[in-house]
């Protein structure tokens, strides 16, 4: 009785685009276990969690009728008791509320206003790092004079051309964006500096790559890392940012913010009354949140960088 030998079908080859996902989806699962062994980087992971979790439920937490001045049935600056767990402020609104809906624009502001101060930066830094003669020191000296200027008054400044022009909240944006970006691009031009010595990109030139294809297909890929871990970094200072224009009289006066949380608390006389209540909430959030920012930031950063990785 004979067998029939039968040759194995070959499995069929795989298509560069699913090769390229395949080894991206390694190298985030290789990114991730490596995080997951900062245990200050899980703490900030899950301090961030709890706000964004916060601010996305807030219309299920707490009801947004309680910010109206004229509905507002509370106790005036009053202590917390029984329905108000942290008190009340000047008009009788609840300051849990308050802080919940709050930190909708707070964190809103911070992602946004870095996602601006990121692009900027991230365009500036490797245009400037890249050309040579007037292009690239003129952005050179355009970073440089951002960066000694004083923040505040420039701010302030920009605040008030915008103002009128767009709505409150996108005019703090912007003004955050715009102010905020200059070190991000310093970063980055030293970082393509860098990258414009290694051999693949004088043999990219060689091959005939022009400008736009070097800084996109070469470049841009080899900083993504570093932009990443600056950019957390840099949504913390948007947020004390955003507090300290809001604290001014620059916010959006018909948003609630932990910025204007503490503004409204200074203006009613939250400090002489002694209305602990007033001004610990807000500041204990903003302090969580920029510090949940700084160990995420400095543990992607060891992460992404090698050297700080084996050390």
């Amino acid at each position: 009785m004979s067998t029939t030998a039968t040759t194995p079908t070959p499995s069929p080859a795989k298509s560069p685009s699913s090769l390229a996902w395949t080894r991206r989806r390694a190298s985030t699962g290789r990114l991730w276990r490596e995080f997951r062994r900062h245990r200050s980087g899980m703490v900030g992971l899950g301090l961030l969690t709890f706000f964004v979790l916060v601010a996305i439920f807030a219309p299920l937490l707490a009801d947004k009728s309680g910010l109206d001045v004229i509905t507002a049935t509370g106790k005036s600056m009053h202590p917390p008791y029984p329905g108000y767990p942290l008190g009340t402020d000047k008009q009788g609104r609840s300051i849990l509320t308050e802080l919940i809906w709050g930190s909708r624009v707070s964190l809103l502001v911070g992602f946004a206003a870095s996602l601006v101060a990121m692009v900027i930066g991230t365009l500036v830094g490797i245009a400037s790092g890249h050309y040579k003669g007037w292009v690239g020191g003129g952005l050179s000296r355009l970073t440089e004079w951002f960066l000694v200027i004083p923040f505040l008054p420039l701010a302030i400044v920009l605040g008030t051309v915008l103002a009128g022009r767009l709505p409150q909240l996108v005019t703090l944006i912007i003004v955050i964006g715009v102010t905020s970006w200059a070190s991000t691009a310093r970063l980055i031009r030293a970082q393509t500096l860098s990258i414009e010595e290694r051999p693949y990109l004088e043999r990219a030139r060689a091959l005939g790559a022009g400008d736009w294809r070097q800084m996109t297909r070469y470049v841009l890929p080899n900083v993504t890392p570093l932009v990443f871990a600056n950019t957390t970094l840099t949504v913390a200072g948007s947020i004390l940012t955003e507090t300290t224009l809001s604290f001014l009289g620059l916010g959006d006066p018909f948003h609630a913010s932990w910025g204007s949380m503490l503004e409204n608390a200074f203006g009613e006389g939250a400090i002489s009354a002694g209305a602990w209540w007033y001004l610990y909430p807000p500041g204990i959030a903003i302090i969580l949140v920029v510090l949940a920012f700084t160990l995420i930031g400095r543990a992607l950063e060891t992460v992404l960088n090698p050297r700080l990785r084996d050390r």
